[in-house]
């Protein structure tokens, strides 16, 4: 049996989404689809970037990712919509709902990208074009957006196809269609080709994806090592990775977030530590894990960036002692400079229940503060996330529980 893969992409997601609600649940007068527009950040919080944009404001020459001002020379008209991470996610979880009932093999890429397993299922919907226009269709009339559908025999191919022209669009990529359809793009165009990649391939007189598969593979993989191995196979359409219908566990957890202000002493820095560690905590219960490492990261007003981490002796999901060691770590790191932004990550990531060595010399009740974790976890989530704030938060210009996407 044919190998039936398709993979559907939101178009211009954030900003559909946006556009969708404020025409149907806000009586908006205008589609923000339809004219210069664009979802960025709070340029007073200091996350003023463009995050999406519309077909218009991309014809002005707008690019995901830019700052606003810049955005705002190339289209003085430019209509500016804030992030409404709360809307994303709910849009996310009805177009899941939607994939899921064509097959049982979905794989959610990204809150706004899946795969979906066709091979079982797509003759119950006709022909594999005629199935992802049903899909696509359907998607449109029941929630008011438009994705592209890519139509292949693997994830990589069906990616390619769903990338090309947009919006609204089904793709077929199948391996005969390789030579025509994507040899002839330009390198950056091709999966897992990044901006460092792609210049060291045009330093090689590697310019299409064609050229690329037909370049020795050996040679690829001398000057490039393991990512030379891997382009070569994805230009020749070559991958073997399943559609996953449940997501892999979770390798580390972190939390980051860029600070209204520049931070020039260590108590106002170590609150915002704090915050990030009340986050990144509470997942990891949540979670039922541990872990034994934890790093911080800092970013400079100038945009420097440096991080340090430690290896814990016994793993842990306790609120207090990540933030202590994320603060000695902190100490050993912060080097003066005003800091802009600051994270908080953790890796190996433990599922088994580890019991803790007792040591005479710890003044630590961990049980103790393990049970007041969890207290506080239930009373955040019955009542929300402010029902419980430390003291150390009351007037201060942080959120007690920092990072991640905003509350709205």
């Amino acid at each position: 049996m044919k190998t039936i893969i398709f993979h559907i992409d939101v178009n211009a997601a954030f900003l559909s989404w946006e556009a969708v609600y404020r025409l149907y649940h806000k009586g908006a007068a205008v589609d923000l689809r339809e004219i210069p527009s664009a979802v960025a950040g709070d340029a007073g919080m200091r996350r003023g970037i463009i995050l999406a944009k519309s077909m218009p404001a991309k014809r002005c020459g707008i690019k995901t990712g830019e700052s606003i001002p810049e955005a705002k020379r190339k289209c003085p008209k430019l209509t500016l919509a804030p992030p409404n991470y709360n809307l994303y996610e709910r849009c996310s979880a009805a177009l899941m709902a939607i994939l899921r009932e064509y097959s049982d093999a979905v794989e959610q890429y990204s809150i706004d990208e899946a795969f979906v397993d066709m091979t079982q299922t797509c003759h119950l919907f006709g022909e594999p074009e005629q199935a992802a226009e049903m899909m696509k269709n359907r998607i449109y009339r029941e929630l008011g957006f438009t994705v592209n559908v890519g139509v292949s025999e693997n994830k990589l191919l069906a990616k390619m196809a769903s990338d090309f022209r947009k919006p609204d669009r089904v793709h077929t990529l199948w391996k005969e269609e390789i030579q025509k359809k994507m040899w002839p793009l330009a390198v950056p165009e091709l999966f897992f080709v990044g901006r460092a990649t792609a210049q060291k391939l045009f330093s090689m007189g590697i310019r299409t994806i064609g050229e690329l598969a037909q370049a020795d593979p050996a040679y690829m993989k001398r000057i490039l090592k393991k990512q030379g191995e891997i382009v070569w196979a994805f230009a020749n359409g070559l991958d073997f990775s399943p559609v996953l219908k449940q997501a892999p566990a979770n390798k580390g957890y972190g939390n980051s977030t860029t600070i209204p202000f520049d931070v020039t002493d260590a108590p106002t820095a170590k609150k915002v530590l704090l915050a990030l560690s009340e986050t990144v905590a509470a997942r990891l219960r949540a979670d039922g894990v541990q872990i034994s490492v934890i790093a911080v990261g800092i970013k400079s007003a100038d945009f420097s960036y440096q991080s340090h981490q430690r290896v814990l002796t016994f793993s842990t999901n306790i609120t207090l002692e990540i933030y202590q060691t994320a603060c000695a770590l902190f100490d050993e790191l912060w080097d003066k400079r005003p800091i802009r932004h600051l994270g908080v990550h953790t890796s190996g990531v433990c599922r088994e229940n580890f019991s803790r060595q007792m040591s005479l010399f710890d003044g630590q009740d961990y049980e103790k503060l393990a049970r007041l974790d969890l207290a506080v976890d239930a009373v955040r989530e019955r009542f929300g996330a402010d029902a419980l704030m430390r003291a150390a938060f009351l007037n201060q210009p942080i959120n007690h529980m920092s990072g991640g996407i905003s509350r709205e």
